[in-house]
């Protein structure tokens, strides 16, 4: 049997990969993937699962199998692709575009659909989108980069790594905290004996966890174990929460606070955050909703305000653009100003889920050196969640779920020096 000629399509956030796939799935192919005309194709992406999850909002289904015939949204991400995979698959397409197919996706399951697609691979055609270099599926050959809507260098495209800058990207200090009420003595978060279940679905049994001032937590687990559950406990979004022993910045969850309240010392992003600001943001009013906790900025900003806002583009090295809008940057500059945006008021709790999720390499440095930044040059306390191991990123504790069938249970791992790690249990 001849081998199919599968291509890896390496791109970074200015590539236009939707018209791109849009010719290939209408079959009017770029001359160099013209062996693709007269086929049949279905997308694997990110983008397709947010698409089923607006159908499921607006007429009640999405038209996949679910476990357990659960909704797309009451599913973690990684479930979600999983689902999505299974009814493509059922198809029996000709190709499959995957874009960024690992993404969001626990460790264990990027191993199994890297061996899936691989023995799919012998009579169905792949198409790779890739954004991060060390996602490249093995059994791919040739190679191209999409210089904005242009193919270039297929089929025997190299990619160079991005030099590094000296001293780092950043330069300068954090732009300080505005002034804000002190936070109570003791534990930012202490869980205790938690439980929690859905529908009589366990998701997590006894688990006790503590986050003090100034920590720096990776919570980690694969797909379904309960991170983003566990997540909404904390920043007031989840009514479970009452009636257990979780206490928030001093007090007893349930004991009379407001959901602003909470929020108003929490500092939380995660990528599908972005499409709320689909309205014309410039970069500062952008930043200056953080200090509102806002969706947009609905005041008239203060001198100081501004003032610390345009500290923040400095440092990001966007102030020569400060009056753009925020959908006109690159994705890779978005996700760097929401993160800030996220930690301008120096919470004392910074939440960043999947902060580097779909971003090409060189943007996810950027972003792992701004956490770092963040985490070395403030007294915020950090908890951020990733599929990935991003060089550079190591937190000081990891909060690791494993799942089970009464719910999962954490181990806590401590990291103590470089290559060394102790292990503690925290049920």
């Amino acid at each position: 049997m001849p081998v199919l000629p599968h291509t890896a399509i390496y791109t970074d956030n200015r590539s236009g990969k939707e018209a791109l796939c849009r010719e290939l799935l209408q079959g009017t192919p770029p001359p160099e993937l013209r062996f693709l005309e007269g086929r049949r194709g279905e997308l694997f992406s990110n983008a397709r699962v947010a698409s089923l999850l607006e159908e499921e909002a607006r007429h009640g289904r999405a038209g996949l199998n679910t476990p357990a015939d659960r909704e797309l949204a009451t599913l973690s991400s990684g479930e979600r692709k999983k689902a999505l995979l299974k009814h493509l698959l059922s198809t029996s397409p000709d190709f499959l575009i995957a874009d960024n197919p690992l993404d969001h996706l626990d460790r264990n399951y990027q191993q199994e659909l890297l061996e899936l697609l691989e023995n799919l691979s012998a009579q169905t055609l792949v198409i790779q989108f890739l954004s991060r270099q060390g996602d490249l599926f093995p059994f791919i050959h040739q190679y191209a980069f999409l210089n904005g809507s242009k193919l270039e260098g297929f089929p025997d495209y190299q990619p160079q790594p991005a030099p590094i800058a000296p001293g780092g990207p950043f330069q300068g200090s954090l732009p300080p905290a505005p002034e804000r009420a002190p936070c109570p003595k003791g534990p930012l978060v202490a869980f205790r004996n938690v439980h929690l279940s859905y529908s009589g679905k366990p998701v997590l049994r006894a688990l006790t966890w503590t986050i003090e001032p100034g920590d720096f937590w990776e919570l980690r687990g694969p797909n379904g174990s309960g991170k983003t559950s566990l997540i909404t406990l904390i920043n007031g979004d989840n009514p479970k929460a009452y009636g257990q022993e979780i206490d928030l910045f001093g007090r007893r969850k349930g004991s009379g606070e407001s959901v602003w309240e909470i929020k108003e010392r929490i500092g939380y992003f995660t990528p599908a955050m972005t499409d709320r600001f689909r309205g014309y943001h410039t970069l500062d009013h952008m930043l200056i909703s953080g200090l509102t906790d806002s969706v947009g900025l609905y005041i008239q900003p203060t001198d100081a305000q501004r003032s610390l806002a345009m500290a923040w583009l400095r440092l990001l090295q966007l102030d020569a653009g400060k009056d753009a809008l925020f959908n006109d940057l690159t994705e890779g500059q978005q996700r760097l100003l929401m993160c800030a945006r996220a930690m301008i008021k120096h919470p004392a709790l910074l939440i960043l889920d999947e902060p580097t999720a779909g971003l090409d390499d060189d943007s996810a440095a950027l972003v792992v050196a701004l956490i770092r930044k963040m985490a070395t040059e403030s007294e915020t306390a950090i908890v951020f969640v990733s599929h990935r191991e991003e060089p550079g990123l190591q937190a000081e504790r990891i909060l690791e779920l494993h799942p089970g069938p009464e719910g999962s249970t954490g181990i806590v791992i401590h990291h103590k020096k470089a290559g060394e790690r102790g292990r503690q249990t925290g049920h």
